[in-house]
């Protein structure tokens, strides 16, 4: 486990490897508490991205904020995360990190992130394991190009939603 943006983590999932192939443990409540990572598991979901797709930077807004628990068990992604927490030492700062099938990676996000990825081959896979349920008028984001980070990527594929989001410097944080 490695401390990032101030309460942010980077985990190594447990995995092993034999002549039938791989097992990863994607979740282990114990293992987590064991770090002081206290995590209730409310919902879990995934998205498959062709090469370039960038999402993000999402985010719930209180009442229905929420913490996560990311990976990528197919392909390659890199995953931001953007400290949104008006009070935190790492206030706006971002972090990436390279997740994929390969290094066994995950990200612990606390609540007041906001967070996204660029899918760096073909049909990657990023899984969550979300602290709340998905509520549709909390559910929002900044736009990904206003964090100042460079996503590496010329022509990224983007949604229209993610697109319409206000960028960092007009954003108000409610964390």
């Amino acid at each position: 486990m490695q401390d990032i943006l101030n309460g942010a983590k980077i985990l190594t999932l447990p995995s092993s490897t034999d002549a039938r192939g791989s097992f990863v443990k994607t979740f282990h409540e114990s293992t987590l508490a064991a770090q002081g990572i206290y995590f209730t598991l409310r919902e879990s979901y995934f998205s498959i991205s062709h090469k370039h797709v960038i999402r993000g930077m999402h985010f719930q807004t209180p009442p229905h904020q929420h913490a996560k628990v990311v990976f990528c068990p197919v392909g390659s992604i890199l995953d931001v995360i953007v400290d949104l927490r008006k009070g935190s030492a790492t206030y706006r700062q971002y972090f990436a990190q390279e997740l994929s099938a390969d290094n066994h990676l995950a990200y612990y996000i606390p609540e007041g992130f906001a967070h996204g990825f660029k899918s760096i081959t073909e049909g990657a896979m990023t899984y969550y394991l979300v602290s709340s349920e998905y509520a549709k008028d909390q559910d929002t984001g900044i736009r990904y190009d206003s964090i100042g980070f460079d996503w590496g990527v010329q022509e990224p594929i983007i949604s229209a939603r993610d697109l319409s989001f206000v960028g960092m410097s007009d954003f108000e944080s409610p964390f």
